[in-house]
């Protein structure tokens, strides 16, 4: 395979081969710093201020998260914040927490302009352009970044994906990892249509990355728990996800 224009030749060619890619956190760094990846230290601290998902059919408080919407053009790789909207998912892909528009407080204006959110981004459009057929690649992007915190306590665990295996109704989506403090478990399994499962991996060091082609593969997150039940315990990611508009 000739190189990737976005320096992440092995993943375009797992993406290519089998609908999803595990990224090792020192490939992605090297991607990213060229695409301008910068202050991380401020960038993960903003996971610090997430406000409380208040959407969870199944009654649970340990999720937290913001959100917000961009335009990103595929060849001159543009990125345009859009102005702030809900998120929906129909029930076909969410049935615990679908079927509703879901406000959630937006992601701050200083991260969405961010150079390490812009590097993510820019790095991700051209890969999952790429990837894309010339005839279907779209005039643009409809880019959705959720900054997500699971939290685990000694008597809850924290459900990463409890609506479980799962498509998300989009093209393309990426997890990275933030950050992981005292947490045990968070297995990322990914599954074909038929449940077959296709592989597994945990995201353990920041900047590891899942990446997956949502047409053709499910993917789900397994519950955490503390490691230590005296401390906090908490998953942090960042996902984007990229859709056809």
């Amino acid at each position: 395979m000739a190189p990737h224009p976005s320096k992440l030749t092995e993943a375009a060619a797992s993406l290519e081969a089998a609908g999803y890619a595990f990224v090792r956190a020192p490939a992605m760094r090297a991607a990213l710093l060229p695409a301008g990846l910068l202050d991380w230290e401020g960038f993960a601290a903003s996971w610090d201020d997430l406000g409380l998902d208040r959407y969870m059919a199944d009654g649970g408080r340990y999720r937290r998260r913001r959100f917000a919407t961009f335009a990103v053009a595929p060849k001159a790789g543009t990125i345009r914040r859009k102005p702030h909207q809900p998120h929906y998912q129909s029930r076909d892909y969410n049935p615990l927490n679908g079927g509703i528009a879901r406000w959630f407080d937006p992601v701050a204006e200083t991260i969405g302009a961010h150079p390490t959110t812009q590097a993510i981004i820019g790095t991700c459009n051209t890969l999952f352009t790429a990837l894309t057929a010339p005839a279907t690649r779209p005039a643009a992007w409809h880019v959705e970044m959720h900054q997500f915190r699971i939290e685990a306590r000694p008597d809850t665990e924290g459900r990463p994906t409890p609506e479980g295996m799962h498509r998300d109704g989009v093209d393309w989506v990426l997890v990275l990892l933030v950050r992981r403090e005292n947490v045990a478990e968070g297995e990322t399994a990914i599954a074909d249509a038929a449940g077959t499962r296709l592989g597994s991996f945990v995201l353990t060091a920041p900047l590891d990355s899942a990446m997956v082609d949502d047409a053709r593969v499910w993917h789900g997150v397994t519950p955490i728990r503390p490691l230590d039940p005296a401390r906090p315990a908490w998953r942090d990611v960042l996902v984007l996800t990229f859709r056809r508009e």
